[in-house]
């Protein structure tokens, strides 16, 4: 028995070790090809996204808002300070005065979408796709050339970054790219539990994710999401599915059409962070089970001439990492412990002396802790505190935090077998606008 749980464990361990370690030195790579280092957004600011914007593309923001009128007056005035984009909030049947909000904050500018009962709070996918028919009928009305012309998603508590649209518009003027995706910073990141969400995002994930950025599919978001109108329209009437991680399914979407992927290292989007456990768990479990589902498109993946061995490969990789990973440790890592203290004998029976209890506890903590000074180490680069120490501390809080990983993932997986894709939206924080 304990052979097969030796044997296990090691394959779960070098699947996800590989993976990770391929990605992080693909994206190291592809920040030295921009031009940028791990600190280059570490003291950026998030108020002024059109700073020298180089106006070669016409930019729809969509903004879908259920009740948001604590933030979305900060995101409009955000975006409402360019002549070559339009805003367009959604208001999905709200119940505040989203509406009134949006108007008094973005001028101009601003499109309000009304979306009215029974036709709206259907998902955040029917809401962008109600929005994309919109933003269809503007650009021919207005004569715009359909490849000039982006949609970009942005979550109401969105920002982006200084300069952000003078770093993205560029990387559109190569006619294979379809997408970008922009790294996620938290905003308010000043208690434990915001900054470990915000160590997640800024760490590790946004440097695999300009990993991914060499095999062209990077995956999608949905704050900070950038799409060619041209790539959507490839994608279909309604470019945007009924999944619970509608923005997933449009990458792989994107992907089998022939469209490239991509991010960049100079420009990010700022969000609000989730202030309970019990809403981080609400969160990530709708994540899992969206992220899950997605197996479902791997022989599609397949299938599809268009795409290379080795894109195939990577978004395989990415989609079913759950089923994998995440699910094999959530048993492995307990039946090790349980192992331990039923059979401790059989366990420890390669300690003969200190010297190979020692080794044995470096092995230990190497495999089970290996990649948290790396992320440590990432977080302390890129975060505007360089304080290491705090890094380090944020970075052995993993272990502990994979266990709302764990009971999200299980539970993911019994509201798949019992067919519920309902989902609850996730509450914000009132902002105050200066």
């Amino acid at each position: 028995m304990i052979g097969v749980f030796a044997t296990a464990a090691t394959v779960v361990i070098c699947i996800s070790f590989a993976y990770l370690w391929v990605l992080y030195f693909a994206g190291i790579r592809t920040i030295k090809q921009s031009g940028a280092t791990l600190s280059t957004l570490s003291t950026i600011g998030y108020e002024n996204p059109f700073l020298d914007e180089p106006g070669t593309f016409h930019t729809y923001f969509l903004v879908p808002c259920l009740n948001e009128e604590r933030v979305i007056g900060a995101t409009s005035r955000a975006l409402a300070g360019s002549p070559h984009s339009t805003t367009i909030v959604i208001d999905d049947a709200s119940d505040d005065a989203t509406e009134a909000v949006a108007y008094a904050h973005g001028g101009d500018n601003v499109i309000v979408l009304k979306r009215v009962l029974p036709n709206a709070r259907i998902g955040k996918g029917e809401a962008l796709n109600d929005a994309v028919r919109l933003v269809r009928e503007l650009v021919a009305e207005r004569g715009q050339d359909v490849d000039k012309v982006l949609v970009t998603v942005m979550d109401a508590d969105g920002r982006l970054s200084d300069g952000a649209m003078a770093a993205v518009l560029p990387l559109f003027d190569d006619p294979k790219v379809g997408g970008i995706q922009l790294a996620v910073r938290i905003r308010n990141r000043d208690r434990f539990l915001t900054r470990f969400q915000d160590f997640h995002f800024w760490s590790m994930t946004a440097v695999t994710q300009l990993g991914r950025k060499q095999s062209g599919t990077v995956s999608l978001g949905g704050n900070g999401q950038f799409s060619r109108l041209a790539a959507l329209n490839d994608a279909g009437e309604k470019p945007w599915s009924e999944s619970l991680t509608e923005d997933l399914d449009l990458a792989v979407t994107l992907a089998v059409e022939g469209w490239l992927l991509t991010t960049t290292p100079h420009a990010a989007v700022e969000q609000q962070g989730v202030d309970t456990i019990a809403t981080l768990f609400k969160q990530r479990r709708r994540w899992f089970q969206g992220h899950m589902v997605m197996a479902k498109r791997v022989p599609e993946i397949w299938r599809e001439p268009r795409l290379t061995q080795l894109r195939a490969l990577e978004l395989t990789a990415y989609i079913l990492t759950p089923w994998v990973t995440i699910l094999p440790w959530s048993i492995l890592f307990h039946w090790g412990l349980i192992g331990m203290v039923v059979d401790g004998g059989a366990f420890f029976a390669f300690v003969t002396n200190s010297a190979t209890l020692l080794l044995g506890a470096a092995v230990w903590y190497l495999l089970t802790l290996g990649p948290v000074f790396l992320s440590a180490w990432v977080y302390y680069r890129r975060d505007e505190r360089k304080e290491f120490w705090q890094a380090l501390l944020h970075a052995h809080c993993f272990p502990i935090m994979n266990y709302l990983a764990f009971a999200a993932v299980w539970s993911a997986l019994a509201r798949i077998l019992k067919g519920d894709n309902s989902w609850e939206k996730t509450q914000r924080v009132e902002e105050v606008l200066t």
